[in-house]
C-alpha cells in the first residue's frame, strides 16, 4: 500500500477524533465551569515502515490540552451558587479522593452538607462544610455565615501548573500526585453567581465544519490513489 494512503488514513482517524472533541465542547456549550479541549496531533513513529514506506508521514492524536480561561459568570440569585473570581477550584470529596471543579452549583444535603449535584462534599479550610438550619449570609470573601453562627468558608485550590489536571468528566479534574495543590486565601468567592462554560458554540462550530471538510478530502484522496491512479498503473503495464 503506498505511503500515501497510510498518511491520509491517519489524517482521517485523528479528525475523527477531533470532531468528537468538539462534539462534546458544543453539548457543554451550557455546563457551569465547563472547561473546553484543544486538540493536537504527534507524528507517529512506526519502525515496522522501513524503507519501503519511508514517504509515509503517520499522525496521531496527543492528550487534548484544556483551555482554562475563565466562562462568563452569570447572576443566578440562588444562595449556593457560587463563583471564584480569578483563578482557582473549588475542592470536593469524592470516594476517590478530592477533586477540584469551577463549577459552583451546588445544594444542602438532608444533613446539612454542602454537595454537588452527585453528593460529593464541598470542602472548607476544616473538611465538608455543613450548614445548620437558618438564613445562609455570605461574606465578602466567602466566608459562610448561619444566623451568628460561621460555618466557614469554601477551599479555593490553585496549582503551579494546571497542565498537569486531568479531566474525570465534563466539570471535574484529578491532580496527578507530582502536582502539590496550594490554597488561595485571597481568593473572592461570590453568591448567587455561576461561572458558564468558555466554550463558544459559534467557534466550534466553525471548527466542526472545517474539520469535517478536512475529513472529506481526505477520503476523495484515498479514493484516487486506489482506484485512478493504482487502475491506471496496471492499465499501463499491462499494455507493456
Amino acid at each position: 500500500m503506498p505511503g500515501g494512503i497510510y498518511a491520509a488514513l491517519s489524517g482521517m482517524r485523528t479528525r475523527m477524533e477531533r470532531l468528537d472533541r468538539i462534539a462534546e465542547d458544543i453539548a457543554n456549550s451550557g455546563t457551569a465551569g465547563y472547561k473546553g479541549d484543544r486538540a493536537t496531533t504527534v507524528v507517529a513513529e512506526r519502525e515496522s515502515f522501513g524503507d519501503t514506506l519511508a514517504s509515509a508521514v503517520d499522525v496521531m492524536s496527543a492528550q487534548p490540552k484544556v483551555d482554562f480561561r475563565e466562562g462568563a459568570v452569570v447572576a443566578t440569585g440562588r444562595d449556593l451558587d457560587l463563583a471564584i473570581e480569578g483563578s482557582g477550584f473549588f475542592s470536593i470529596q469524592t470516594p476517590a479522593g478530592v477533586r477540584y471543579t469551577r463549577s459552583g452549583h451546588f445544594t444542602r444535603a438532608a444533613d446539612g452538607t454542602i454537595t454537588t449535584p452527585d453528593g460529593d462534599p464541598l470542602l472548607g479550610d476544616g473538611g465538608p462544610l455543613r450548614l445548620p438550619p437558618g438564613q445562609l449570609d455570605f461574606g465578602a470573601d466567602g466566608t459562610i455565615r448561619v444566623g451568628k453562627t460561621t460555618v466557614g468558608r469554601p477551599s479555593v485550590t490553585v496549582f503551579s501548573d494546571m497542565s498537569q489536571l486531568v479531566r474525570e468528566n465534563g466539570v471535574r479534574f484529578r491532580a496527578l500526585d507530582s502536582l502539590t495543590p496550594a490554597t488561595a486565601p485571597d481568593s473572592r468567592i461570590r453568591s448567587g453567581m455561576l461561572e458558564q462554560s468558555n466554550v463558544l458554540p459559534t467557534e466550534r462550530m466553525a471548527q466542526l465544519i472545517g474539520t469535517s471538510r478536512s475529513f472529506d478530502a481526505l477520503q476523495r484522496g484515498i479514493v484516487v490513489l486506489m482506484n485512478d491512479i493504482d487502475a491506471r498503473a496496471i492499465t499501463e503495464l499491462g499494455r507493456r
